[in-house]
């Protein structure tokens, strides 16, 4: 019923209990999950969960934020790629919010890792996960440059495609994204008191381009606000969307899964069972 877009179950907070996580996704009717990847050290840790389990899955890619880990070079995320059940790029995009005493110019080796996920993604065809925060414009701006959407250098290659993620951006960055043929993700963050203006945006966004997360372990939702966030928890956020566009949740849950599958078009259909099955 449910797809939860983006967690992180590779986590230690999240792996060491993970047999109870995936019994509460079983419970909750949270169908699949998309498990990300944030540095090239820990991808075999994600990989084994999707490659273990039949109703999760894999991207590939190093976190904007993570500064003192492998650079990931194009032959690194294609290698990684290329692997069944990975079905993404990323976690990537732009993050400024943690400056210090950085400049924004000081920041070019994150908007060059950038470029270099988005050149993976249009070359294997799968869509980026993109996160972005204090770093709007220039996310915008190297996606519109690197995506191919006007004239490109790059023959024979679609445009890029891909999801903001963990939506907490303006009105205008949301048009923006959807301008580009994204997709936007909303997280439990949209169940907080002090997020009127982002259930404005969520309002907006047209349902067919509307995919819901957890995020998780962090940003558990309203009532679980505080507590370690998990995938079971993904149907808070569907029952805020569905309360915002005047819809069943179950309405929400169906089109969000459906939307899940048009751009991870690696996807399967959801399992008729939440029973992991190694391939090992």
């Amino acid at each position: 019923m449910f797809t939860d877009s983006h967690c992180h179950l590779s986590f230690p907070e999240l792996r060491a209990q993970l047999p109870d996580i995936l019994d509460a996704m079983s419970q909750a009717q949270v169908d699949r999950a998309l498990c990300i990847c944030t540095t090239l050290e820990e991808f075999e840790d994600v990989y084994s969960l999707a490659r273990d389990h039949d109703h999760l899955w894999s991207t590939v890619g190093v976190h904007p934020d993570s500064d003192e880990v492998q650079e990931p070079m194009l032959e690194d995320l294609l290698e990684r790629a290329a692997r069944p059940r990975v079905v993404g790029i990323g976690e990537t995009g732009l993050d400024y919010y943690r400056l210090g005493d950085r400049t924004v110019a000081d920041m070019e080796w994150q908007r060059e890792r950038f470029r270099v996920h988005i050149r993976a993604a249009r070359q294997t065809a799968l869509p980026l996960v993109i996160h972005t925060r204090s770093a709007s414009d220039d996310t915008v701006a190297i996606l519109r440059e690197e995506g191919g959407f006007a004239s490109d250098t790059t023959a024979g290659l679609a445009p890029a495609k891909g999801v903001f993620h963990c939506f907490t951006e303006s009105m205008s960055v949301a048009r923006a994204a959807l301008d580009l043929g994204f997709f936007i993700s909303f997280s439990g963050i949209l169940t907080f008191r002090t997020a009127a203006d982002l259930r404005e945006v969520a309002a907006y966004v047209p349902l067919d381009r509307t995919l819901i997360e957890t995020d998780s372990p962090y940003l558990a939702p309203v009532p679980y606000r505080g507590k370690t966030n998990t995938p079971a928890y993904v149907p808070w956020v569907a029952k805020q969307v569905a309360e915002l566009k005047g819809l069943s949740v179950e309405a929400v849950a169906e089109a969000t899964s459906r939307n899940f599958e048009q751009l991870f078009d690696h996807v399967i259909a959801a399992p008729s069972t939440q029973k992991s099955s190694s391939n090992t």
